[in-house]
């Protein structure tokens, strides 16, 4: 497995992961919700739905770029809701170390984001050419075949 199918993998498995439990345990996030978003409850369904929709569609080649860029945009857009669940555990005296995997949690969202990006890329085949054939391109053989 290439470097790049593997991330794949693990970002699929994460984002469906989170997706589900977004859906089967949504009190889980309602408290992170900040209070000027309407909707709590269609808020966290969709943004679910959207992970599971997202991580599923990275492994699949025709879906993978809309998908890439559709959890590129879910990860933006779910920024107010760490905001609001590093607020809320300072206001309630959590411990520090908590509050600092809280604050790292934030620039996180970026590694996931190019971690995304990068899973977006077709994966290199033995030829050179790429696993997606719009974006091969012919190359003269080398000397040895």
């Amino acid at each position: 497995m290439t470097g790049t199918r593997l991330l794949r993998a693990v970002l699929s498995i994460l984002f469906v992961a989170a997706g589900v439990l977004h859906l089967v345990m949504p009190e889980r996030y309602r408290g992170i919700m900040p209070s000027y978003l309407p909707a709590h409850d269609r808020l966290i369904a969709i943004s679910g739905i959207a992970e599971i929709l997202g991580g599923i569609g990275l492994l699949v080649r025709r879906t993978r770029r809309v998908a890439g860029w559709g959890l590129i945009l879910l990860l933006f857009t779910v920024l107010p809701a760490n905001v609001e669940m590093l607020r809320v555990y300072r206001a309630h005296g959590g411990a520090g170390w908590g509050e600092l995997l809280l604050w790292a949690r934030l620039p996180f969202q970026l590694v996931l984001a190019a971690g995304v990006a990068a899973a977006m890329r077709a994966t290199p085949s033995l030829n050179g050419r790429g696993s997606d054939p719009r974006r091969a391109r012919s190359r003269a053989p080398g000397p040895f075949g």
